[in-house]
């Protein structure tokens, strides 16, 4: 169970900052890991040379890595922090460790948004087609279908206070947007079906440079926004009671920590497709290497953690030494199934996921 204790004392704070070094280490690590492998073999040192001195270095491989492998290296950090954050606070909001963006529903969500605009008016303009406003009305489309399960979600949570039946609840306003989403594909043109499909697969390696500017941004935003809420999501953690007794306004935490999810996971579904199971397993993860319940620290772990994963997943779906590349999705399912198994058998054997 959590108590006071367990958040106000974590571990200590010379071990908590070794921690955060070493993964911060790990992830630089693996970021230029992420911008060396790939089907045209660049040494490291010219890739050190294109990043910091690409006048002088040969043109061909100043547009690998500036055009190709460093966006999508840029674009895997930001789409970990932001799954990663929206898990967090999800698990906590709702106090279920299977709580995500993907389960409950939100990235399907987002990808209704995403449908909509993109299947549902077609015959306006295409995906491919969208512009600097295309590529803002894709985040606002996602984002708003996102925040209307998020919405549904927290009208069910004012009448029912059984976690897991909020939990299936989710999961079946997920499947019924996913059914809207089979609905759009069905009646849209081969054409925007097929590049729909293509997109629910995820991909990091299709971000523009402007879109990667407005996923920058959202992804401040949402981040900022959850590190703000650390104080309060600690006084969730203690139950509704206490963070009254706190002075904590439950509905008005309740609305910033949604808003912050839905822009967090839907910017990033809108540019990379829907992600599965990073917003699941990295909290945990952050929580098991911390041990500590305190988001002051968990932010920070989750953050740095999350964008590791995803690099890692990256660097898995490029197979180095082919020219095929997998499924973002397909990757980080595989990587994360496990650690939901490791939790839902954990937690039958009544271990408290915090």
């Amino acid at each position: 169970m959590i108590n006071q204790q367990t958040i106000t004392n974590p571990v200590s704070t010379k071990r908590s900052y070794l921690l955060i070094g070493f993964l911060f280490l790990l992830l630089i690590i693996l970021f230029f890991l992420d911008l060396f492998l790939g089907s045209v073999n660049i040494p490291f040192r010219d890739i050190i040379h294109v990043l910091f001195n690409p006048s002088t270095a040969r043109e061909e491989w100043v547009t690998i890595i500036l055009e190709f492998r460093l966006p999508k290296a840029l674009t895997a950090l930001l789409a970990g922090i932001a799954l990663s954050i929206s898990g967090l606070q999800m698990q906590t909001v709702f106090r279920n460790p299977l709580a995500g963006p993907y389960v409950l529903g939100i990235s399907a969500g987002a990808s209704l948004g995403v449908a909509i605009l993109v299947l549902g008016f077609s015959s306006f303009f295409a995906l491919g087609n969208l512009q600097n406003l295309g590529n803002w009305a894709i985040v606002i489309a996602a984002c708003l279908g996102s925040a209307l399960i998020l919405l549904l979600i927290l009208a069910v949570s004012f009448r029912v206070s059984d976690i897991m039946t909020i939990l299936i609840l989710g999961i079946m306003f997920g499947s019924a947007t996913t059914a809207l989403v089979g609905i759009l594909q069905y009646f849209s043109t081969e054409t925007m079906l097929k590049a729909f499909i293509i997109w629910t697969m995820g991909s990091l390696g299709s971000v523009s440079k402007m879109q990667l500017n407005i996923l920058l941004f959202c992804v401040i935003f949402g981040a900022l926004m959850a590190f703000l809420s650390s104080k309060m999501l600690n006084a969730l953690l203690l139950g509704e009671s206490y963070a009254k007794s706190m002075g904590l306004n439950i509905k008005l935490s309740r609305i910033i920590v949604f808003a912050g999810t839905s822009i967090l996971a839907g910017s990033v579904t809108a540019f990379c497709g829907p992600i599965g199971f990073i917003g699941i397993a990295v909290p945990h993860i952050a929580r098991m290497t911390f041990k500590t319940s305190n988001h002051l620290y968990l932010f920070t772990g989750t953050v740095i953690i999350g964008a590791s994963l995803l690099l890692i997943s990256d660097v898995i779906s490029q197979l180095p030494g082919y020219e095929k590349i997998l499924p973002i999705n397909s990757v980080t399912a595989l990587l994360g199934i496990p650690v939901v198994i490791w939790i839902i058998i954990r937690k039958r054997k009544g271990a408290s996921f915090m």
